[in-house]
């Protein structure tokens, strides 16, 4: 008798690691879902960069239009978003990890000593406006140094983290930069934003092929420059419809179009102001909750990834 109990534990654990069909289980399937089912993420970026920026972000988790997003440690409204977050410590909430300052009129620099991070600078001892300055100028172990700095600052402000990823994508460009971001994650026992098919080592990137394996996200989408204000729905349904059983991140960003955004943003229309009004319209729309529901498509975010990792 308790060798056949045994047995039958022994085949139930073999079935749950392989799948019934003889394959490993996708992560859908590791979540309890089906197999052919379509998880979403729907992620914010740039959390603390900007009151508005917050309020915005806030409202989004509050109401469920969102259900992840980063934050951009280095920015003024930083102690804003930790204040937030310690008051919801189920926020599904990363580092957006920083370095660049995009905004010419609007900018951040490390937390890191100046002195210990020279090649993280630009000529105003800012963050670069641009990711190629970065490449060209940025040393490795000053990536790691700051990067470690914005992780710890959040951490030490009380922030439940959930997950890394890179703003601008600048962890990216090149294989040192990607090295640095990896054993970042390794070294907090935090996932990154990897993804499989894409720019975020996918197959444009093929010096992380190897990195392709640990990635929890089959893709990220957004919302590129040109579409018009009117067209803002249909352009994120074309792009949703589409998308094969797995496993997406949806990235959003989200702000009010107020003075205070338009003045840090007066000269860059994409991503800009009026950009982050039509996001956090787009998402709190009742036509983008319904298309998400004929879509069948399952909101998840990065604890949930997580959960299926471990």
């Amino acid at each position: 008798m308790m060798r056949t109990t045994l047995l039958a534990i022994v085949a139930a654990l073999t079935l749950s690691a392989v799948g019934p069909t003889g394959q490993a289980p996708t992560l859908q399937e590791r979540l309890g879902h089906p197999a052919d089912a379509r998880l979403l993420i729907i992620h914010a970026d740039d959390l603390g960069m900007s009151h508005s920026v917050n309020r915005a972000t806030f409202e989004a988790f509050e109401n469920g239009w969102i259900t992840s997003a980063s934050i951009l440690v280095p920015c003024p409204w930083f102690p804003e978003a930790a204040r937030w977050a310690r008051g919801h410590p189920d926020a599904d909430l990363g580092i957006h990890l920083a370095l660049n300052s995009e905004w010419t009129g609007f900018r951040w620099g490390p937390l890191s000593p100046r002195d210990q991070v020279a090649s993280l600078l630009d000529r105003d001892g800012y963050f670069p406006l641009l990711e190629t300055d970065v490449v060209a100028r940025a040393r490795p172990p000053d990536i790691e140094r700051e990067l470690r700095a914005q992780i710890d600052r959040a951490r030490d402000a009380g922030v439940s983290l959930t997950h890394l990823d890179s703003h601008m994508a600048t962890l990216f460009r090149t294989p040192e930069f990607f090295d640095v971001y990896r054993r970042l994650g390794a070294a907090y026992g935090l996932p990154v934003l990897m993804e499989r098919l894409g720019d975020r080592a996918g197959e444009q990137s093929a010096w992380a092929t190897a990195a392709q394996a640990d990635a929890l996200v089959d893709r990220v989408v957004s919302i590129s420059p040109g579409v018009a204000k009117a067209d803002w729905p249909q352009a994120y349904e074309q792009m949703l419809a589409p998308l094969a059983p797995g496993v997406y991140q949806l990235i959003v960003h989200l702000a009010y179009d107020d003075e205070e955004m338009r003045g840090a943003t007066s000269d860059h229309g994409d991503w800009g102001s009026e950009w982050r009004q039509n996001d956090l319209e787009l998402v709190k729309s009742a036509r983008f909750r319904e298309f998400l529901r004929e879509q069948r498509f399952v909101l998840v975010g990065w604890k949930d990834l997580a959960r299926a990792k471990r």
